[in-house]
């Protein structure tokens, strides 16, 4: 595990320890020498991630779309920044340089941007452990979410096993970096679909 993808938003979010998580997080990955690929931006979680990464002596590599480099106001400090077209050609990017994806606190670019990566691994695009840094509980409606996914049978245990989720930052890249990611098929259609009950036999 070297370079670590990470989402987050451009804006800041209402509570600090939503800041002071992104914070930890790049302290944590500038001490332990990996690389943070990110969205390239200056403003929100975002700009402080970069931010405390670059003033630890981290290695910073963003990529951003052209029309979002003046709303997202690109940062012009990092060690690469890397304009592309659209947003298809961020997140390509991004996964294509990444070993591991994390997300912060975010809204609905963060969330897509994460089940797109854990979507890729289900299907065996690539096989990148995904985490999610659970600040303050931020994600704990979206993990009941995923718990019913699995209830109702559109997405296997193991897939939904394999999203790491912690609020402790340290443990949280511990358990990414001993990370294995299932391989197993997406579709479920082994499955029964009468309670769980074999059919009964003619």
């Amino acid at each position: 595990m070297n370079n670590v993808c990470v989402y987050c938003g451009s804006n800041s979010g209402r509570d600090p320890l939503f800041t002071t998580a992104a914070r930890d997080l790049a302290t944590e990955l500038a001490r332990r020498g990996h690389t943070l690929i990110y969205g390239g931006g200056n403003v929100g979680l975002m700009g402080v991630l970069a931010n405390t990464m670059l003033a630890n002596g981290g290695r910073v590599i963003g990529v951003i779309p052209h029309q979002l480099a003046e709303l997202e106001l690109a940062h012009e400090c990092l060690t690469e920044l890397h304009i592309v077209a659209d947003m298809h050609e961020r997140k390509a990017k991004m996964a294509e340089l990444a070993d591991v994806v994390i997300a912060l606190p975010g809204g609905l670019g963060t969330m897509e941007e994460l089940f797109e990566a854990m979507t890729w691994t289900q299907l065996g695009i690539h096989f990148k452990p995904c985490g999610l840094v659970n600040a303050n509980g931020y994600y704990n409606h979206l993990m009941s979410f995923l718990d019913t996914t699995v209830e109702e049978q559109f997405v296997r245990a193991a897939h939904r096993d394999m999203l790491v989720v912690n609020s402790d930052i340290e443990v949280l890249l511990d358990k990414l970096s001993a990370a294995r990611v299932p391989v197993d098929p997406k579709w479920i259609s082994d499955i029964p679909r009468n309670g769980g009950r074999a059919p009964d036999s003619q």
